[in-house]
């Protein structure tokens, strides 16, 4: 990513973020520049809200009414918000299934680019990233950065419990206790 285009995608992040906040619309900070707020390396793509599922709709029209390019892609659980070549979508569905609103209510207020909004706690990033690895898409090298940053702020048992049952998710986390990267990774 070039500086005018990581300047480009802040700057959308943070109007996304003030228009969802004057709005009322319930929202949070997810994905690569939430892990970035905690202490990850900055990402060198789009950013990522996440709504509840209810407020979708009304999410989408806040932010078209607040000047924003809104934009509805195919894919059915997110809308695009686009400046330039940047973009920052918009999800309702998180690892296939609807964004419920109490995923919403345990992030964050934090400071993110002078914006003050709220940032999913690292277990919930560390969870909903994992839980995307599947067979066609299994990048252990852009998630180990992430888990190594976050380390001492997540509750490795929780993210055990909740990715049990995918199996790319937990060889990540047996990697994770190999490279002694968390201590007691593995199920006991």
């Amino acid at each position: 990513m070039q500086p005018d285009d990581r300047d480009e995608i802040r700057d959308l992040l943070k109007r996304t973020a003030v228009a969802l906040k004057q709005g009322e619309v319930p929202f949070a900070l997810c994905g690569g520049y939430a892990a970035w707020v905690r202490g990850a390396p900055e990402p060198d793509h789009d950013a990522d809200f996440l709504v509840p599922a209810a407020e979708a709709e009304r999410a989408a029209k806040v932010l078209a009414e607040a000047g924003l390019d809104v934009q509805e892609p195919a894919e059915d659980w997110l809308t695009k918000v686009v400046s330039g070549a940047s973009f920052v979508d918009v999800l309702w569905r998180a690892c296939g299934h609807p964004v419920e609103t109490d995923l919403i209510e345990r992030a964050e207020q934090l400071p993110v680019l002078s914006v003050h909004m709220p940032v999913l706690r690292a277990t919930d990033i560390l969870v909903t990233k994992l839980m995307t690895l599947d067979e066609h898409y299994c990048d252990f090298s852009r998630m180990l950065p992430v888990a190594r940053a976050l380390r001492e702020q997540v509750d490795w048992a929780e993210v055990r419990r909740s990715v049990e049952g995918n199996p790319f998710a937990e060889v990540f986390l047996v990697l994770l206790d190999r490279l002694e990267v968390v201590p007691e990774v593995s199920p006991a």
